[in-house]
């Protein structure tokens, strides 16, 4: 890759020797400056009347934030990106482009906060959904004449399910759907869900795209010109688009993208090794183990594993143990950065789930979801060793 490259034509391996620079000459840093600078206003003066340097109020575009979503669109080989001030808020934006009565389907594991929104703000506003596990089951019986999209996450969180996006895009499309793939836990890294037929993909920015648990961010990636227009028009009308500074805070993490989550990884590999052979562990879900089910779909449509991986313990205490005692890793929601985090997701990130889904999903109070950073793996290992001894002899004793 040259190093004035269009983001929008670019590979999406993003390498920290690579510079993703927008073609466009008008907003290119005059002064060579390395690191593309920040564009920290909330207006633009105009040159006189009917004239513009194209732009003119940060809320509808700013050159840093453009710059940003030129370069993550190029990763994920999508035509358009949009840049949120959160994963959040870019999924509230997704959920405008239906009206009043319209349904869609849902995986039965989802982020808890996704979940929440679905039960308590787009219920409110009249869409319905139905929700079941889509790595395994049928979408055909689950439509109905008002459904408009299916909606997934994978590998899902926490339980790391597996959905084959080529084949469920292929259905749904088939069906007159569209399909919207939240990417977070892969990052366009390892995974590229518009390559497989997904219409809109989903990204917090604030996990392994920014990287360094210093900033939130979300984005819409798309390659259809019409729903790229409706969500710019959402975008703009609700005010919600992500600030200069953060969009530079996530242009920086993004350079190291490829880096990190190669050492992740190949942590997360050690970590899920060694929880298998623990005598207090009773599951270890990662997709890069073959005995998942989700193993091969893995090999054909990703070229990484990732860096998640959810486990589960013998009993609640062992569970509140370990979450007391670690001190290299953090007890701490959130993703995807430098920083190993483990997560009690039934307190924490599920804590809105209904109590019948967590059950069915499988999420128990001896369930605990490991973002695995980029720290020594010796030194996670000996952590967790540490960990389950105190948390063993605090349980006999």
């Amino acid at each position: 890759m040259s190093a004035d490259v269009d983001c929008r034509q670019s590979k999406k391996k993003y390498s920290a020797d690579t510079k993703c620079q927008l073609s466009d000459e008008s907003i290119k840093d005059i002064w060579g400056a390395v690191s593309y600078p920040i564009y920290q206003t909330a207006t633009f003066a105009h040159r006189g009347l009917g004239e513009s340097t194209g732009y003119d109020y940060t809320r509808m575009q700013n050159p840093t934030r453009q710059q940003l979503e030129a370069v993550v669109a190029g990763l994920e080989n999508g035509k358009d990106a949009i840049a949120f001030a959160s994963g959040m808020a870019a999924i509230a934006a997704v959920m405008e482009l239906f009206s009043l009565g319209d349904h869609f389907i849902i995986d039965s594991d989802l982020y808890g906060g996704s979940v929440r929104l679905f039960n308590e703000i787009s219920n409110k506003n009249g869409l319905t959904y139905t929700s079941a596990n889509l790595s395994s089951d049928d979408i055909a019986p689950l439509v109905r004449e008002n459904t408009k999209a299916v909606y997934i996450e994978t590998p899902t969180n926490p339980m790391m399910n597996v959905t084959d996006i080529e084949k469920l895009a292929k259905k749904a499309h088939e069906l007159g759907l569209i399909l919207i793939v939240d990417n977070t836990f892969l990052s366009p890294y390892y995974q590229n869900p518009l390559d497989l037929g997904a219409d809109i993909v989903i990204h917090s920015g604030t996990k392994f795209l920014g990287g360094h648990h210093d900033t939130i961010g979300g984005f819409a990636v798309v390659n259809d010109e019409k729903i790229d227009e409706k969500l710019r028009y959402i975008y703009k009308t609700t005010g919600a688009g992500l600030s200069p500074f953060d969009s530079w805070l996530i242009l920086r993490g993004i350079r190291t993208l490829a880096v990190r989550l190669n050492k992740a990884q190949e942590n997360a590999f050690a970590i899920a090794e060694y929880l298998k052979k623990n005598k207090h562990v009773t599951k270890v879900i990662y997709p890069g183990l073959k005995e998942h089910p989700g193993y091969e779909i893995m090999k054909k449509q990703a070229t990484g594993f990732g860096a998640m991986l959810t486990f589960e313990v013998d009993s609640p205490e062992f569970a509140k143990e370990i979450l007391a005692n670690v001190r290299l890793i953090y007890f701490a929601e959130s993703l995807g950065g430098t920083e190993t985090l483990i997560t009690y997701p039934i307190t924490q990130t599920h804590a809105d789930v209904p109590a019948d889904v967590l059950a069915k999903n499988g999420i128990n109070d001896r369930v605990l979801r490991l973002s695995v950073g980029i720290e020594g793996t010796e030194d996670l290992i000996d952590e967790f060793e540490r960990v389950f001894a105190e948390a063993e002899k605090k349980i006999k004793g």
